[in-house]
């Protein structure tokens, strides 16, 4: 059976970090998702509406919200990154097709480690609302890396989880700071031994670029001793 196509219409579209939109959707009746799945957009040219190709976007939201939230880290001169950046608005049609992908977490996961870097944390931040709706047990840790203070986005609003979710910390990494910065700094790859955490006991999800999600998935199927079912990758391009 083919996955199903939706057309809505975007509630809004806005710029919240360095290079960074965030835009929400109408939910379109009869569209069920597991967080941490994906959705094809029929992404239009600028400059030849006509013109579409499919581009993958997690959905950020919790599967039982009301509306699609989404983020997008802008690449120069991309189809996606014009059509966002420079086209979608309030208001405007937006047609995809979905929800792909198994890069979900299950009941029986107890203790999570989500890596994410940029626009890579989409997923999980679906994932961390999912589990805490649904009540399930077991620590989350979110480990969420950039390269300056003003790529970050989102942070208020983890934090704010931090006070609500007992089980919940984020930990932030910048490859480069400011002089101002007084947290964790490095490579995602560098900070995760310095977190103290049992890796052995936890399902690792990393999300982000592929050299960075490999790498890791490495080190934890080797150094780090994680058995290979726990650990799940997606890599952004």
């Amino acid at each position: 059976m083919p996955t199903p196509t939706f057309t809505t219409t975007c509630l809004y579209n806005k710029q919240i970090a360095n290079d960074v939109w965030e835009f929400r959707l109408e939910k379109p009746e009869g569209f069920l998702f597991k967080a941490g799945q994906f959705v094809l957009f029929e992404t239009p040219l600028i400059d030849d509406p006509e013109d579409t190709q499919p581009r993958a976007f997690s959905v950020a939201s919790a599967p039982d919200d009301t509306s699609l939230l989404f983020v997008a880290k802008m690449k120069q001169g991309g189809r996606a990154s014009r059509w966002i950046s420079e086209s979608l608005k309030e208001g405007s049609e937006v047609t995809f097709q979905g929800p792909f992908g198994l890069f979900v977490h299950k009941d029986t996961d107890t203790d999570c480690l989500f890596v994410g870097t940029s626009s890579g944390i989409a997923p999980f931040r679906s994932q961390i609302l999912d589990r805490h709706h649904r009540n399930l047990e077991g620590k989350m840790d979110l480990l969420f890396g950039v390269r300056a203070e003003e790529d970050l986005f989102w942070v208020e609003e983890f934090q704010s989880l931090e006070q609500e979710i007992p089980s919940f910390t984020l930990h932030l990494a910048l490859t480069k700071p400011s002089t101002d910065w007084n947290g964790q700094t490095g490579r995602v790859q560098q900070v995760i031994p310095q977190l103290g955490l049992d890796l052995t006991n936890r399902s690792i999800f990393i999300c982000g670029n592929p050299e960075m999600t490999k790498e890791v998935k490495d080190l934890c199927l080797g150094e780090w001793g994680v058995e290979k079912g726990r650990v799940h990758m997606e890599g952004y391009i």
